[in-house]
């Protein structure tokens, strides 16, 4: 039987993938997607627990985006993916685009998902974002970190 969708919390496409660079090679990465024609839209520093220097590529004329991450500090847990991944850079997660950032955590948490978070957090940009681990249920291992992200009042 089809689940109504009206039930789904909200999914509405992929935000970003977010790929991990190492300390001083992010303009390096920036101005080679820069050649391939995406276009630089929001650059930030993200302190608190993230310590990264993000920069956001924007794909064509869609809502699709691609975010380079820097750690700041050797406490980023950027700085610790590149470690686990023997000092070199690339994926470090998906993000998917949510209308209610509060339900979508509630549905996840009600229906087994290994949220990180304990609650929706501040993210860059004025968004608001949570993290689910790769093994992302008991039934279900995605295998990769999973971000979920309302848009923010400097939505891009």
């Amino acid at each position: 039987m089809m689940q109504d969708f009206k039930e789904i919390p909200g999914f509405l496409f992929f935000d970003h993938v977010a790929i991990a660079v190492k300390q001083g090679e992010l303009e390096q990465h920036v101005n080679a997607y820069k050649k391939l024609g995406f276009s630089e839209v929001h650059r930030e520093e993200v302190l608190g627990g993230d310590q990264v220097r993000e920069v956001l590529l924007k794909v064509g004329d869609g809502p699709n985006l691609v975010q380079l991450l820097e750690p700041l500090s050797p406490d980023s847990p950027v700085s610790k993916q590149l470690e686990k991944s023997g000092g070199r850079g690339g994926f470090a997660h998906i993000a998917f685009r949510v209308s209610d950032i509060q339900a979508a955590f509630d549905h996840m948490k009600a229906n087994g998902f290994k949220v990180i978070d304990p609650a929706p957090r501040n993210g860059s940009r004025g968004t608001k974002v949570f993290f689910v681990h790769p093994k992302t249920t008991e039934q279900a291992a995605f295998g990769y970190l999973m971000e979920v992200v309302q848009e923010g009042n400097g939505h891009v």
